[in-house]
């Protein structure tokens, strides 16, 4: 991406907040202001009323791109969900058609390039709109020669138990928390929402394998000689039947020098792989230290727990403290109460 738009549409039709992880992601954390969440399960209520949000990052949730038309004007629509295999959802059509119409720009994050879906590829063209494929890699990508180790910055990976479990959450606000208190922080963004976010970065998980590592480590050496901390946002769980690969790309490149692991509270089976059981985080501590040792060693230094099932902070607090006994450090939820503790950790080890 180049130029960010200023004002824009989200859509998240049926899964917001919980399964739309890329709207979560722009209404809490990209230089945007969102004019309007488009879910059709939810019209007339407010992002808040579904979401916890810092001050200021509010927006009505309506039914349509005709509906968002009407809240002002608008730069942009950002595909706001993204599905299991990055497919789109023909219901989402009319939509797209709809902002393409109206000259907006598209920025979308699925596998599905929207530049080249004939219709809409017309549209844009007749209207003046742009069409942005985030999750479209750059051609020159190549191998990892290894040598991310050698950047000035200290290197924090975020990983995980599973998807969806806050990865780049995590490291966005490690990367807020670090900057308050005067720290020269670095975000690196691998996935699409992160991008979109970060206007920049390598969507890792539509680069060729024998790439994957090279791609991180691409970022890796262009930030990390001009600040003192990265936090590189992981992908995927080591443990997935779909996505194990990305994540072990992301950890060699990378070669983290302390690592988060990340969970949501009550989850106990892969999301959309019931069969495949989420092994105790313990597990998870000797399965990511042990595979990054022979690269570059990095220790789990804490956990990240997103505990929004659990209603009460006090049994919040429990489950954060039985996570950090079995990880071996400090646990939190940094949406919940802060990032502090984590940033602690970090900068400890």
């Amino acid at each position: 991406m180049n130029a960010q738009p200023t004002r824009v549409a989200v859509l998240a039709h049926d899964l917001f907040p919980h399964r739309a992880k890329t709207a979560t992601g722009v209404l809490r954390y990209a230089d945007y202001d969102v004019a309007a969440v488009l879910d059709r399960s939810n019209p007339g209520t407010r992002a808040s009323d579904h979401l916890s949000l810092p001050d200021g990052r509010d927006a009505p949730i309506v039914e349509s791109m005709a509906d968002a038309l009407s809240e002002g004007e608008i730069d942009a629509l950002v595909v706001g969900i993204a599905p299991i295999g990055g497919g789109f959802d023909e219901s989402w059509r009319g939509d797209v058609e709809r902002a393409l119409e109206a000259g907006l720009d598209v920025i979308s994050g699925l596998h599905y390039f929207l530049a080249e879906d004939d219709e809409f590829a017309a549209l844009a063209e007749a209207h003046g709109a742009t069409i942005h494929d985030v999750r479209k890699p750059h051609p020159d990508l190549t191998v990892s020669e290894g040598r991310a180790s050698e950047v000035d910055a200290d290197v924090v990976l975020t990983v995980g138990t599973d998807c969806s479990v806050g990865k780049m959450t995590v490291s966005l606000e490690l990367t807020r928390a670090a900057r308050e208190r005067g720290i020269d922080a670095g975000f690196v963004p691998t996935g699409q929402t992160g991008i979109m976010i970060a206007g920049w970065g390598n969507p890792i998980d539509r680069v060729v394998s024998d790439f994957t590592a090279g791609a991180v480590e691409e970022m890796i050496l262009e930030m990390g000689d001009t600040h003192d901390v990265l936090f590189v946002e992981g992908q995927g769980s080591i443990v997935h039947p779909a996505y194990s690969a990305v994540t072990c790309g992301i950890l060699h490149g990378a070669m983290p020098d302390a690592i988060v692991l990340c969970h949501v509270a009550g989850r106990e089976a892969i999301h959309g792989y019931e069969s495949t059981a989420i092994p105790d985080p313990g597990t998870y501590v000797d399965l990511y230290e042990d595979l990054a040792g022979p690269v570059h060693p990095g220790e789990v230094v804490a956990g990240a727990v997103n505990t929004s099932s659990i209603d009460s902070d006090a049994a919040a607090r429990e489950a954060l403290d039985a996570f950090g006994s079995q990880v071996g450090g400090p646990a939190t939820d940094p949406i919940r109460f802060d990032a502090d503790e984590l940033l602690d950790a970090v900068l400890d080890a």
